[in-house]
């Protein structure tokens, strides 16, 4: 049997077996599915779990069964494309005739001094939990620092002044105003809100050291009593670690017009970890996916690949802000307020039904 590898079962992936499931590959071939958990986790909810305001259990949704995909759980410590083989931990190996790597990415602290030591994360349902474990467990009173003011920062930020309303909560964004890159309506009024639900948004920060208590900026020092980095990713460690690929300045493999390895056609790289000029998206990986998807079909087939593919059209983007307000951007329209929030839920529910399979 030919084996077909997934590594990482997040946006990406989950779309390449919608597509493939139950019945478009061939019966030679098996689908490997690894992860480190058994299960796929929401990763745009990770900042509701991490404020305390969902459950564990509504930011994941169970792996499909088919007699021909095998589940494998652990932890990647390589992969070694000249072998065609992944290594795992407890020295395991998987041998692929096709790979998919689709395992995100974590955090960037930039070289920050001491970021990576004292702040919380939410890239990883793991470090989700341990970050809900500490906010919800501060004092009343104290302090949360958030560190980046991106989409994640935004509704974590918003997120936990509705779990938690007797925190101080402070926003640090580089920038001179809230998703610089996107209308001003959306940047007003989200600012807005931060000033109505009593967040305080620190415009033009520069986090130069973070310390156990405290954050510095610039040259003033914040005292803190925890602090969240939403400021930037890369690709995970065994990707960036990957020998003998193209990457470009982030460390993210490059790839061709159907998500492959420029020298490797027998590889794809989808989602956060592969390089494209686009913002890095639960859509955009889906997106990637069904290009990858359509080339592992004709070669199934027997079929040339199309000599041009489409450009990849994103449709906007949804945030919220808490439970009952949120942000949109769709086809270059903002909306605001009650109905883009609601947006964003019905998404939420439409997918989770989607990939239930």
């Amino acid at each position: 049997m030919k084996n077909l590898v997934l590594l990482g079962g997040g946006y990406g992936n989950m779309r390449m077996l919608l597509r493939l499931l139950p019945n478009n590959f061939p019966e030679d071939t098996m689908i490997t599915l690894v992860d480190r958990t058994p299960f796929h986790s929401l990763k745009t909810e990770f900042y509701a779990l991490a404020a305390g305001t969902s459950t564990d259990r509504e930011v994941r949704v169970d792996f499909p069964e088919h007699p021909r995909l095998q589940r494998v759980f652990g932890e990647i410590t390589k992969i070694d494309t000249k072998e065609k083989v992944v290594y795992l931990n407890e020295d395991r190996e998987i041998y692929y005739d096709d790979l998919v790597i689709g395992l995100g990415c974590e955090d960037n602290y930039h070289g920050v001094p001491g970021a990576a030591e004292y702040t919380y994360s939410i890239q990883t349902i793991a470090k989700s939990r341990n970050t809900f474990e500490k906010l919800c467990g501060l004092p009343a009173g104290s302090t949360v620092g958030i560190i980046g003011a991106g989409l994640s920062g935004i509704e974590l930020a918003s997120e936990l002044r509705e779990s938690r309303a007797d925190l101080k909560i402070k926003l640090f964004d580089r920038s001179n105003r809230i998703l610089r890159d996107f209308p001003e309506k959306l940047s007003n009024y989200i600012k807005s809100w931060f000033d109505k639900n009593n967040v305080e948004v620190i415009a033009e920060s520069n986090i130069t050291k973070v310390e156990e208590g405290a954050l510095h900026n610039h040259d003033q020092v914040i005292p803190v009593d925890a602090a969240v980095w939403t400021a930037g990713v890369q690709p995970v460690k065994v990707v960036r670690e990957m020998e003998d690929i193209e990457k470009d300045s982030k460390g993210r493999p490059i790839v061709n017009q159907y998500f492959q390895l420029m020298n490797d056609e027998n590889v794809y790289v989808i989602g956060d970890c592969a390089s494209s000029n686009l913002p890095p998206s639960a859509q955009l990986a889906e997106e990637q996916a069904e290009y990858a998807v359509k080339a592992l079909k004709a070669k199934y087939k027997n079929e040339p690949l199309p000599e041009k593919m489409p450009e990849i059209k994103l449709k906007g983007s949804l945030g919220s802000l808490g439970k009952k307000q949120g942000f949109a951007l769709v086809m270059d329209m903002a909306v605001t307020g009650r109905i883009a929030r609601l947006m964003k839920s019905g998404y939420l529910w439409f997918y989770k039904r989607q990939v239930d399979l």
